[in-house]
C-alpha cells in the first residue's frame, strides 16, 4: 500500500498564551514553519476571535496547515497535511513547538489516500493529464 499523503494531528500544550493569542504572530509562525519545510505557499487566512483565540489556514501546493488556539488553556490544535514525498511535515511541527514555547506536544501521523500499487510502480500524486500542465 502506498499513500497519497501524510497528516499529522498535533496538540500543543502549555504554550505561551500571549503568542498563541496574537493573530499576527500565529500567522507569521505558520508561514515561517511552512517555508522551513520548503512547501509552496498558495494562500493564507487568519482570524482573531474575541475575547481570545486564533484560527487560520495556510494552503500549500502540497495540501494545508490549519490551527485553532485556546490561549485561556495555553493550547493549540494543529493539522498538518502534506502530499507527495518532498515535504517533511515534522519540520513544521518542530518549528511551531519552539515558536509557541510549548512544553508538551502530542502528535499522531496518519497515512491518507492508501492505494494498492503494482510492484515497481509509483503512486502518482497528480493525474497524468494534470502533470503535463504543471510547472
Amino acid at each position: 500500500m502506498k499513500a497519497l499523503g501524510r497528516q499529522i494531528l498535533v496538540e500543543f500544550y502549555d504554550c505561551n498564551s500571549d503568542v498563541i493569542n496574537d493573530v499576527a504572530q500565529v500567522e507569521s509562525i505558520l508561514l515561517e514553519a511552512t517555508r522551513a519545510s520548503k512547501a509552496s505557499i498558495i494562500s493564507h487566512n487568519f482570524h482573531k476571535f474575541s475575547p481570545h483565540g486564533v484560527s487560520g489556514t495556510v494552503v500549500i501546493a502540497e495540501s494545508h496547515v490549519a490551527i485553532h488556539t485556546w490561549p485561556e488553556y495555553s493550547y493549540a490544535a494543529v493539522d498538518i497535511f502534506t502530499c507527495g514525498e518532498t515535504i517533511d511535515p515534522w519540520i513544521i511541527q518542530d518549528y511551531m513547538k519552539n515558536a509557541f514555547e510549548a512544553k508538551n506536544v502530542s502528535s499522531m501521523e496518519l497515512k491518507r489516500g492508501l492505494f494498492r500499487v503494482p510492484e515497481g510502480e509509483e503512486l502518482l500524486f497528480k493525474p497524468k493529464e494534470a502533470q503535463q500542465f504543471s510547472n
